[in-house]
């Protein structure tokens, strides 16, 4: 652990906190990940070797407790309270990246993985009618693995790349970046899909309430980057 030499309480986060992947591993737990293939899957490209060594520095820093599944070989890892203290944290570092980063942003970070990763966490099972709900995305801006479904069975939601033995009920025809869009609040389902950039179709009581079944980014209602001032002349 790299360290400082300061008393500042900043300096002092910053050892813990401030490795590589460090603060994108305590948004991993905050947001329900629990086991370790759930935490690499929200991670990435993170190696296996270094998420153990930073699960395992959390733990010994009291970010984190790890307890065995039980009647499995694996471990289970439950933020503490003082790993839950950094929401906040992470949801300021994030509404800064709206306003400041954001141009940053290049083709190559609309990971199709991690966005459909997220739409999965976002499904509401308690807002839809019946048990089994079925949906397919398809993404017409990819050439390899266009197609990809969500499947609801009962509280439990899955991404599949395969064709499910079931009839879809909805489909979504877009591309990552409008679905991007949408979910993190940048555009409303309604002007996309009126643009022609996003189109639903089946079972009209789902289309008709999205939003109610699909839980939006905890930052749609987040502030913005500032339009820049456009020079006169």
């Amino acid at each position: 652990m790299m360290k400082y030499g300061q008393f500042c309480p900043i300096a002092k986060a910053t050892e813990i906190l401030g490795e590589r992947w460090s603060v994108l591993i305590v948004r991993e737990l905050l947001m329900g990940g629990r086991r370790f293939n759930e935490l690499q899957r929200g991670l990435g490209d993170i190696s296996p070797a270094l998420l153990t060594a930073r699960l395992k520095s959390f733990e010994a820093e009291g970010l984190v407790v790890k307890r065995r599944i039980s009647g499995q070989r694996g471990y289970e890892y439950f933020p503490t309270s003082s790993c839950e203290a950094l929401l906040p944290v992470v949801i300021a570092m994030g509404e800064w990246g709206l306003c400041w980063a954001r141009d940053k942003l290049t083709e190559d970070d609309f990971d199709i993985e991690f966005l459909m990763f997220y739409l999965e966490r976002s499904i509401d099972p308690s807002q839809l009618p019946g048990d089994h709900t079925i949906f397919q995305f398809k993404f017409k801006d990819l050439t390899d693995q266009a197609n990809w479904w969500l499947l609801v069975d009962g509280e439990k939601v899955d991404v599949c790349i395969t064709r499910p033995g079931r009839d879809v009920d909805l489909f979504f025809t877009t591309t990552a970046r409008t679905m991007h869009d949408v979910w993190m609040g940048d555009r409303s389902y309604r002007e996309a899909m009126q643009a022609g950039d996003l189109i639903v179709e089946g079972d009209p009581v789902l289309t008709r309430r999205i939003s109610s079944w699909l839980k939006p980014s905890v930052f749609a209602e987040s502030q913005r980057a500032p339009i820049p001032e456009l020079l006169t002349i």
